[in-house]
């Protein structure tokens, strides 16, 4: 089978590979579509994503969906066929008691397409892969693969507006990038009464408006952040950004942080997290939230507006570039017939 292989920074390729099987509780899923995620792109670009470091040969990507082609023992044949998007995590370590319901804070767990333990665990990019049948979420007739592929990252956006409660609010969303505009789209799915985007950029905005923001702000074409939001989602994961959206929270407020901030040290402007009594709240991948997220999709959540670029398995290395110029929405990978 052929598959998205990262060798070293800015060594992509794409590599045949000996066809994977299914062994007892697991399916093999034909992936159909993928989603470039920002920690692909570091991989390319950097042999590391975060903390992990490549140390062997990785198959990318954890936003696939597909199809069911073959089950193990110990699982229904019926799911052959099935149309599924699949979690990718796999918790391995224990969690205290309260903690329940939520893996994703769990020490130790194993994600596609991470090089985070050693060794790594592959990831769905590739012809075939083979999970958990508990992994799947199939997807309601109707829904297209290449929007299951989706489900991923809604869920991330999706577990971090359940954070706080927004039926009902005014909300400020600061950056626009793919996490960003699934924000918009989750905060409108939940209630919000007017969610407001802001970005450096106008394509993105544009992706912000079009999954349901009411109002954009283009911070280097002068506009300007409010100074009284009672409830902040930032979605930019730029430190320097962090300062004015502290300044953009009301006093006594609330800011949920979903852009991944560094790992290492960096400067940020905080005092008036203090100073206005702000509540700072992160927001970490997502629990089952998946489940959420194909039920959206299932009642005619329409995502296309966020896909930016299409490219076929052979062009996965120009993909991958083009998703680390940035410029806003989701580049997709069509890895298999769909």
């Amino acid at each position: 089978m052929k598959a998205v292989v990262v060798h070293g920074a800015l060594d992509v390729r794409v590599d045949e590979l000996p066809d994977v099987q299914a062994g007892p509780g697991e399916v093999r899923v034909a992936v159909e579509w993928g989603g470039i995620c920002g920690s692909d792109v570091s991989y390319y670009a950097h042999a590391a994503s975060g903390t992990a470091m490549l140390r062997h040969p990785l198959i990318l990507g954890h936003e696939i969906a597909g199809r069911v082609s073959a089950v193990g023992p110990g699982v229904s044949e019926s799911l052959i066929g099935t149309a599924v998007a699949v979690h990718p995590a796999t918790p391995i370590g224990d969690l205290p008691a309260r903690l329940a319901g939520r893996d994703n804070l769990n020490t130790q767990v194993r994600y596609l397409g991470s090089a985070a333990f050693d060794p790594h665990t592959h990831g769905g990019f590739a012809e075939a892969v083979v999970v958990r049948a508990d992994q799947l979420r199939p997807l309601s007739s109707g829904v297209p693969t290449r929007s299951g592929a989706l489900a991923e990252p809604l869920a991330v956006a999706m577990h971090a507006v359940s954070r706080v409660p927004v039926a009902g609010r005014d909300v400020l969303v600061n950056g626009a990038g793919p996490i960003g505009c699934l924000v918009v789209a989750a905060l409108k799915l939940a209630g919000a009464a007017t969610v407001t985007a802001a970005d450096v950029a106008d394509a993105p905005l544009a992706m912000a408006q079009a999954l349901g923001a009411d109002k954009g702000l283009n911070l280097r074409a002068g506009d300007e952040l409010p100074s009284d939001a009672e409830l902040v989602f930032e979605a930019s994961g730029v430190p320097a950004a962090l300062g004015g959206v502290l300044r953009a929270t009301a006093r006594g407020g609330t800011l949920v942080q979903v852009g991944n901030l560094p790992g290492a040290a960096a400067p940020a402007v905080l005092g008036d997290l203090v100073t206005r009594e702000i509540t700072w709240i992160g927001s970490y991948r997502f629990a089952d939230e998946i489940t959420d997220a194909v039920r959206a999709l299932g009642s005619g959540l329409d995502l296309e507006p966020l896909i930016s670029a299409t490219y076929d398995l052979a062009d996965a290395p120009a993909a991958l570039a083009r998703a680390a110029q940035g410029g806003g929405g989701k580049v997709m990978l069509r890895i298999g017939d769909a």
